[in-house]
């Protein structure tokens, strides 16, 4: 049966539930603790604007420059800056701030260096992800726990909770043979995990180079469920990078991000609602939501829409479109991905959108797919229903041993 909400209906499922918990995130507990893990030692932070306590008014990185617990002696910022305002892709530069230092971790190194990490006793990492494969953040994670195991230096990981839900699992696998910045592990591309039980299976299953180990303690939060919505855990959103501003955009991004890299049709990026929307100065919105909501994917509504975007594709024009919605705590965004790119290719046949695209495109396409089946069975012509069955297999094998790590209920 296919299914048009209405706006009654709908209206009803997306309001908000009563905040039910107060979430304290890993820097809170550490304070809590009054830093007894870190207690007389010399501590290198690595952060960003995320990094804040719960109040949101006090950052981790005034936290440790108060405290005579232990000594600051280094930072280190990943993709987009300390301060979240370098735009994706571009270089982040070393710093030094009132005697400092502010080392890059997204410039000529990727990894904290034996030189970065001699006068450090012990790494903290606290950054908020959005639980999503090719965000890199993880990928930051990943690096500082190898080069921990490297120097031999400890690794404190303080966990936030992921904002599309503990409990959402979805897409293929990564392939190894395609891993990268944007694709570090063998995850789904939505992967259900905190950073400490991201950090935690790392470890424990032999992904870092060499099958290296680091020292590492994940500060659990307190009060955090798996089935929570960011809404209900009652803490503020920081944006954690400049097409992030809320935390429904980590929803959305899984959904649509991977299609912004083939620069065929807008998705948002350039409005005020980046990610959320799929849309063309050609495109009918009724008619392509027409064709999205038959497809049925799981917890996902298409609204129809109009907007005009400042910036990106299709800039200054009056594009039709959709607008992406999330509708169940259960929901499949990568599935989405799938559907969107199918239906484009099968129903607008006239604007050949996966002819167009050029080779350099469909490689970082495939980079942040972690595979290049993807793209295979598009071109191939392959059905919505045939390419995610494609990855069903791998994604239960994941499910199983990701039990291994959950480090909350």
């Amino acid at each position: 049966m296919k299914i048009f909400f209405s706006a009654i209906v709908l209206t009803a499922i997306l309001l908000p539930k009563p905040i039910l918990a107060q979430v304290l995130p890993g820097i809170d507990v550490l304070i809590e603790n009054d830093f007894a893990e870190v207690k007389g030692k010399r501590v290198g932070l690595v952060l960003n604007q995320t990094a804040v306590r719960r109040d949101v008014r006090h950052m981790t990185l005034d936290a440790f420059l108060a405290t005579d617990k232990c000594k600051l002696t280094a930072v280190f910022a990943p993709e987009h800056g300390i301060d979240g305002g370098v735009l994706a892709g571009e270089n982040v530069d070393a710093e030094v701030r009132e005697g400092l230092p502010i080392y890059s971790l997204y410039g000529s190194t990727k990894k904290p260096t034996k030189e970065m990490l001699k006068n450090v006793d012990v790494v903290i990492y606290d950054i908020q992800d959005i639980g999503v494969r090719s965000y890199t953040y993880i990928s930051t994670l990943l690096k500082v726990m190898e080069g921990c195991a490297e120097q031999d230096v400890p690794l404190i990981v303080l966990d936030r909770p992921n904002p599309i839900g503990g409990d959402v699992v979805d897409g293929n696998v990564l392939d190894m043979t395609f891993k990268s910045f944007v694709g570090p592990a063998p995850i789904p591309y939505v992967h259900g995990l905190t950073v400490g039980e991201l950090a935690t299976m790392t470890n424990e299953e032999g992904w870092l180079p060499g099958k290296a180990k680091c020292d590492l303690t994940v500060i659990r939060m307190k009060g955090w469920t798996r089935s929570m919505t960011w809404r209900e855990t009652g803490l503020l959103w920081i944006p954690t990078s400049p097409h992030v501003p809320k935390p429904e955009s980590a929803f959305a991004i899984a959904a649509t991000g991977t299609i912004g890299e083939i620069s065929i049709i807008n998705i948002g990026v350039g409005y005020t609602t980046p990610f959320e929307l799929i849309g063309a100065p050609w495109m009918d919105g009724r008619d392509f939501a027409g064709y999205m909501n038959e497809l049925e994917v799981p917890g996902i509504y298409f609204r129809p829409t109009s907007y005009k975007p400042f910036y990106a594709m299709s800039s200054g024009q009056m594009c039709g479109g959709v607008q992406l919605l999330r509708v169940g705590e259960q929901c499949a965004p990568f599935t989405a991905t799938i559907a969107l790119l199918t239906t484009l290719r099968d129903k607008y046949p006239d604007q050949k959108l996966l002819t167009k695209v050029k080779s350099d495109r469909w490689g970082m396409f495939d980079k942040v797919c972690g595979t290049d089946q993807i793209r295979k069975k598009l071109l191939a012509g392959e059905s919505f229903k045939d390419i995610v069955e494609w990855w069903q297999s791998d994604l239960k094998k994941y499910i199983s041993k990701r039990e291994e790590y959950l480090l909350y209920e």
